[in-house]
């Protein structure tokens, strides 16, 4: 989706024609609108403070979903597919009515943000809304399943 703005020409874009002095046209300039749904992939410690534990807007309006896993997790690579379907269809919404926002976190390269919190098992999904944790799973549930979790929240 575009949203179009308008912008007057300067001399720069048009210049004086002898006799006729600075021709008024308007330009078309076009700026891309946010997406709903953002996917931060393998986001290292840096990007998951950014965008999960940050409350301020943009992110004050969306749930993050933060999918814990390994490369070598078959279950993960189950759900994996999953969550990004269901985070980039604009109609999924949770039961407050929030967009949702993917970031996956590998486990072996991320220990620090495992440990910190407490993924003990693969897959493990948490939920935050505002930079708080409200809810997780832990496995591989199939899809009519994650959408009863992101219901809830």
């Amino acid at each position: 989706m575009f949203s179009v703005s308008l912008k007057t020409a300067t001399r720069a874009h048009f210049p004086l024609t002898p006799g006729r002095g600075l021709r008024s046209v308007v330009l078309r300039q076009f700026h891309r609108s946010a997406k709903c749904q953002e996917h931060y992939l393998n986001a290292n410690a840096k990007i998951f403070d950014k965008v999960v534990l940050n409350p301020d807007p943009p992110a004050s309006n969306r749930v993050v979903l933060v999918d814990f896993y390994a490369e070598w997790c078959n279950p993960c690579k189950m759900i994996s597919p999953l969550l990004e379907k269901l985070t980039s269809d604009a109609t999924v919404k949770t039961g407050s009515g929030r967009s949702l926002d993917l970031v996956t976190v590998d486990t072996d390269t991320e220990f620090d943000l495992a440990a910190k919190y407490q993924v003990r098992a693969l897959p493990t999904v948490i939920a935050f809304k505002d930079g708080k944790q409200v809810d997780q799973f832990v496995g591989a549930l199939n899809e009519a399943a994650i959408r009863h979790f992101l219901g809830k929240l």
